[in-house]
């Protein structure tokens, strides 16, 4: 029995974000901003075609749940880290995204080894993190690689930044509290 490509598509795009990763982190500890800003634009906006070509062509996948948010957090929490590394954006940023991320996981994790899982199920807060992260980081490299002005929007999109991975964090905490009958 053989499983036509197309099929395949969504995870396939997911994959090539995957790869992605390391090579942006490279560039941005080369500070070749320009290149990196281009890949991890390229990168964001694949996140938003596999998702749409999965619900528009029905093509979602138990694979596809699972390997998405893993190169959603891969991306974010690369991003993030490679940025503080190089003094671009503050250490105490980067810690709040990947603190998050891990005690996401790490909630997941334990359920899981409880026998207790939790279905993979991004909430609306989330996938606005997401966006908000994403966006960010663009900016920031955009303003790294082609001289934009920093102004205002730095120190607000930061703060966005730190409340919604926070409160997504806490609505997360929550439901996980909740099915675990603590």
């Amino acid at each position: 029995m053989s499983f036509p490509l197309y099929r395949s598509l969504p995870n396939l795009i997911t994959l090539g974000r995957l790869v992605l990763v390391p090579a942006i982190m490279a560039m941005i500890a080369a500070q070749r901003w320009q290149a990196a800003c281009v890949v991890f634009i390229v990168a964001g906006l694949s996140d938003a075609l596999d998702g749409w070509i999965a619900k528009s062509f029905n093509l979602r996948s138990e694979l596809g749940a699972y390997l998405d948010p893993l190169a959603d957090k891969a991306l974010i929490v690369s991003i993030y880290v490679a940025l503080a590394i190089v003094g671009v954006l503050p250490a105490t940023i980067a810690i709040i995204v990947v603190a998050r991320d891990v005690m996401i996981v790490g909630a997941f994790m334990i359920s899981w080894f409880l026998d207790k899982p939790m279905a993979v199920k991004p909430l609306l807060i989330s996938k606005l993190n997401t966006l908000v992260q994403l966006g960010c980081a663009a900016m920031i490299l955009a303003v790294k690689a082609f001289d934009f002005p920093a102004g205002i929007w730095f120190d607000v999109s930061l703060y966005a930044v730190a409340a919604l991975s926070l409160a997504s964090l806490a609505a997360y905490f929550n439901q996980w509290i909740r099915h675990m009958s603590v």
